[in-house]
């Protein structure tokens, strides 16, 4: 945590438009909270918030129904993409869209490190979301992506899912609703300090998918009266 907020701050100290960083706590047991607090209190941009509900989306959707700017990003706490690449998601790099989301897989996106059955485990996971949920997107799972913050307020707010399964249930909530989405290729480094248990994770994933079909047929996701 402290390595990647001092990037963020490079990151937002060259910038020339306004930036707010939001850092939420997931539960965690170690110093996490306490690094945060620090990093709040000594830059005016930054606040912490703590999700008391357990799961990475359960702390994406807190953090995204709370952010105030016009473009909402996501990023993965490890910047397994360098924060330097967020510019390629904004103005006037892409522009008119609604979701852009970051891929390892199209044209002009780079791994590195990464083992090969880790990438191997991700193809197979995406098949089985491209045949049961989303058709057209190579990856759904990389970390980081950017709502316009109309959009993020209309998606997370009927988001479901607290798990890993919810990149699946938002990007199928946007398309549901005629949203336009960007995949933007990245440059993606392999971090062996994730949290993902490769056999548990991928079945519970894989499960989740199929609660975003069901909730689909449903209507769980359609629009409020």
């Amino acid at each position: 945590m402290p390595t990647s907020l001092d990037q963020v701050d490079r990151f937002v100290a060259a910038q020339s438009y306004p930036i707010e960083v939001i850092v939420v706590n997931n539960n965690s047991r170690d110093a996490t909270p306490q690094i945060a607090q620090d990093f709040a209190a000594a830059h005016s941009y930054a606040r912490v918030l703590h999700q008391p509900r357990q799961g990475k989306g359960a702390a994406v959707q807190m953090g995204m129904l709370n952010g105030t700017g016009d473009y909402l990003f996501i990023c993965d706490a490890d910047f397994s993409m360098p924060v330097e690449e967020i510019g390629k998601f904004m103005p006037p790099a892409v522009d008119s869209y609604d979701v852009a989301i970051a891929s390892r897989e199209v044209a002009g996106a780079r791994r590195v490190d990464e083992p090969q059955y880790r990438h191997l485990m991700g193809r197979v996971f995406n098949l089985i979301v491209r045949i049961l949920a989303i058709p057209n997107i190579q990856d759904t799972q990389c970390g980081f992506k950017v709502f316009r913050r109309d959009v993020a307020r209309d998606v997370f707010s009927l988001q479901t899912i607290d798990g890993w399964g919810f990149d699946v249930e938002v990007l199928f909530i946007a398309l549901k609703h005629g949203c336009k989405l960007i995949e933007v290729p990245i440059t993606w480094y392999y971090r062996p300090q994730s949290r993902i248990s490769p056999l548990k994770d991928s079945i519970n994933m894989v499960l989740e998918v199929l609660k975003v079909r069901r909730n689909g047929w449903r209507g769980v996701y359609d629009r409020k009266k």
